[in-house]
C-alpha cells in the first residue's frame, strides 16, 4: 500500500483544506463527510483551492524569465533553471504530484458518493461533471508533467502516469501508458459534458468547471494529441457560446484577469515567483514595443530589467480563455488545410493586440503567408499572447524541444535538442513512497 495514498484519504475525508481567496470565491469544506449537495459542493471546492500551483516552475525552465541571483528562492529555483534535475540541491522547490492525486481524490469521492448521499438533481448533476473535468484536468497535467509528449506512434508503450479512479486506497498506484491515461481523460471529459448544465459562473466563483471550460479543455487535450479535426470543432464550440476578446485598444484590463470578457475558468495561479526572475531578452524580443498593446500591460520596468505584471495576484489566476481559443482554431484549422480560417482566427485576435493603425499593414501581411510561414506566425502569436500563463513548457515540448542555454551564478546549463529532461522526473519524495515509480 502506497503511504501517501493513505495521507490523502485522510486528509479528504477528515478536512479539505484551503484557505478563503480574495477574489476567487473558495471557502473551506470544514471537519465533515459530506451528506449534502452543500458538503459535496463544499468538498469540491477544497480540490479546486487545493489544486497545485506548479507553472512558474514550469516558466524557470522555459526562454522566458532570467534567474535572479539574488532572489531570496534563488538557490531553490537555481538547479530547475539550469535542468539539473538528477542529483538537484537539497533546498530545490520540488513539481508537485501528491498535490494532484489530492485533488483526484476530492473528484473521486464526489462522482462516487454524491448521488447515493445527496440524490440525482440539477445540482448533484453539476458538481459530479465538475468533478470529472477536474480528474481529467490533473491526470492531464500530471502525464504533460512526467510523461513523453503525446505520439501516436508510441504513446501505447510509453510510460505515463498513475491513474486514480476510485476511493480505493489499497489499489495499485503503477504508471499507466500515455495512451491508456489520455483515453481516460477523454472519458471523464466526455462524462463530465453529459452531466454539466452551467454555462458560466459568476465572477467570483469562475474557478469551477462550465460547459464552455469543457470544451476548452476538450479542445487542448486534442490539440496536444495532434488531433486537428477534433480540436477545432471543440474550439468553435466554445467560442459559438461566447467568442468575445479584450480589446486592448480601449481597455487596459490583463486579458487573464478573471473578469474579463474572454475568461472562461481562473483556477490556476500562473505566475507567482515575481520576485525571483526577470523577463529574458528572448521573450523581451518577440514583441514590437512600439505597436503591440500587450508589452506595457504584460511587463514592466524594475531598475534596468522588466518584471511580470501578469501574474503575483489571485485576480490574475487564469485556467483557460478565449485568446488561446483563438489561437487552438487558428493552428487546427491551419493543420486541416482551412487557412483562410486560420488567417482569420489569427487576424482576429491581433485585431484587439496591437495598435490600429498597424493592422491594415499586420492584415496584408498574414494573408499573403502560405502554410509553413503562417504556422511559424502561429506559434509566435501564441508565445506573445500567452506568455507566463503555463504554455510555454508545454508548446517547447510539443514544437521541436529546442536546444536551450541558461547561465546563473558562473554556470552554464544547456538542455539539448530532444533532451530526456524535456520530460520531468518523477519528485523524489513520490519516489521514496511508490517505487512503481522507479
Amino acid at each position: 500500500m502506497n503511504k501517501i495514498i493513505i495521507t490523502i484519504a485522510a486528509f479528504v475525508l477528515l478536512a479539505g483544506t484551503t484557505s478563503c481567496k480574495k477574489y476567487l470565491d473558495i471557502e473551506p469544506v470544514g471537519r465533515v463527510i459530506p451528506k449534502t449537495e452543500e458538503d459535496f459542493r463544499a468538498l469540491l471546492t477544497a480540490a479546486y483551492g487545493t489544486f497545485p500551483e506548479h507553472k512558474s516552475l514550469l516558466s524557470v525552465r522555459t526562454d522566458e524569465l532570467i534567474l535572479d541571483e539574488w532572489a531570496t528562492d534563488y538557490s531553490a529555483l537555481r538547479d530547475i533553471y539550469t535542468w539539473k534535475d538528477g542529483s538537484p540541491d537539497p533546498a530545490t522547490f520540488e513539481f508537485p504530484y501528491v498535490a494532484f492525486y489530492k485533488a483526484i481524490f476530492n473528484a473521486n469521492h464526489v462522482i462516487a458518493e454524491i448521488e447515493n448521499e445527496a440524490g440525482t438533481t440539477t445540482g448533484t448533476a453539476q458538481l459530479k461533471g465538475e468533478a470529472y473535468l477536474l480528474r481529467a484536468y490533473a491526470h492531464f497535467e500530471l502525464l504533460n508533467l512526467y510523461a513523453k509528449p503525446y505520439n501516436k506512434a508510441t504513446a501505447a508503450t510509453d510510460r505515463g502516469v498513475p491513474l486514480s479512479l476510485t476511493i480505493d486506497i489499497e489499489q495499485n498506484y503503477a504508471p499507466s501508458t500515455v495512451e491508456v491515461v489520455y483515453a481516460q481523460i477523454l472519458a471523464d471529459i466526455e462524462a463530465g459534458r453529459s452531466l454539466l448544465n452551467t454555462a458560466t459562473f459568476e465572477a467570483g466563483k469562475n474557478y469551477r468547471f462550465t460547459t464552455r471550460a469543457a470544451l476548452a479543455l476538450l479542445a487542448r487535450v486534442r490539440e496536444f494529441r495532434g488531433e486537428w479535426a477534433q480540436a477545432l470543432d471543440a474550439a468553435k464550440q466554445a467560442l459559438a457560446v461566447n467568442n468575445k476578446l479584450e480589446d486592448l485598444n480601449t481597455s487596459t484590463r490583463l486579458p487573464n484577469h478573471y473578469q474579463s470578457v474572454e475568461n472562461i475558468m481562473s483556477m490556476e495561479s500562473a505566475f507567482n515567483i515575481r520576485a525571483a526572475s526577470m523577463i529574458s531578452d528572448h521573450l523581451l524580443g518577440i514583441y514590437d514595443r512600439t505597436n503591440d498593446l500587450r508589452f506595457p500591460l504584460y511587463f514592466s520596468r524594475s531598475g534596468g530589467d522588466y518584471v511580470s505584471i501578469k501574474g503575483n495576484n489571485d485576480a490574475l489566476k487564469i485556467s483557460f480563455r478565449n485568446g488561446e481559443l483563438y489561437l487552438i482554431q487558428a493552428e487546427a484549422s491551419l493543420q486541416t488545410d482551412d487557412i483562410a480560417l486560420a488567417r482569420q482566427s489569427l487576424l482576429a485576435l491581433k485585431a484587439k493586440r496591437i495598435k490600429s493603425a498597424l493592422y491594415a499593414t499586420e492584415e496584408t501581411r498574414i494573408n499573403a503567408l502560405e502554410k509553413a510561414p503562417l504556422l511559424a506566425e502561429i506559434l509566435a502569436e501564441r508565445e506573445r499572447e500567452l506568455a507566463l500563463e503555463g504554455h510555454r513548457w508545454y508548446d517547447l515540448r510539443r514544437y521541436g524541444q529546442p536546444t536551450l542555454t541558461h547561465e546563473t551564478g558562473g554556470n552554464t546549463g544547456t538542455l539539448l535538442v530532444n533532451d530526456p529532461r524535456y520530460t520531468l522526473r518523477f519528485p523524489q519524495s513520490a519516489v521514496a513512497n511508490n517505487p512503481n515509480l522507479f
